[in-house]
């Protein structure tokens, strides 16, 4: 597949990963089944985006791809948590949007 697919598959999965972690920090106990099992297909399907891109683009292991797996392993766990602490939404918010804004900056700084 070409490079073009994994990287459109890349940044739907992390928008639907996003979205649906913001939303269980909101939705009600009931749909926590459903939330965690879409959030964690979009898990899998940013992980498998993200190496293909890496395989395609041949980036190899630079430091601002350990970094973009460490903000990808939180934000996937974020949606289980918010279910668990529901009084602790309000703070692991600001947790997503800073781990959503540091992957998207290595990307675009790759500074490592």
């Amino acid at each position: 597949m070409s490079a073009t697919f994994y990287q459109i598959l890349h940044l739907v999965s992390i928008l639907v990963l996003t979205g649906y972690t913001f939303y269980a920090f909101a939705a009600p106990p009931e749909t926590r089944k459903r939330v965690l099992m879409i959030t964690g297909i979009a898990s899998f399907l940013v992980l498998v985006g993200g190496f293909g891109l890496q395989a395609k683009l041949k980036v190899g292991w630079p430091g601002w791809l350990f970094v973009k797996l460490a903000c990808w392993l939180a934000l996937s766990a974020l949606a289980g948590i918010g279910y668990r602490r529901r009084g602790a939404a309000g703070a692991l918010a600001p947790i997503a949007i800073a781990l959503v804004f540091v992957a998207v900056l290595m990307v675009y700084t790759r500074p490592l």
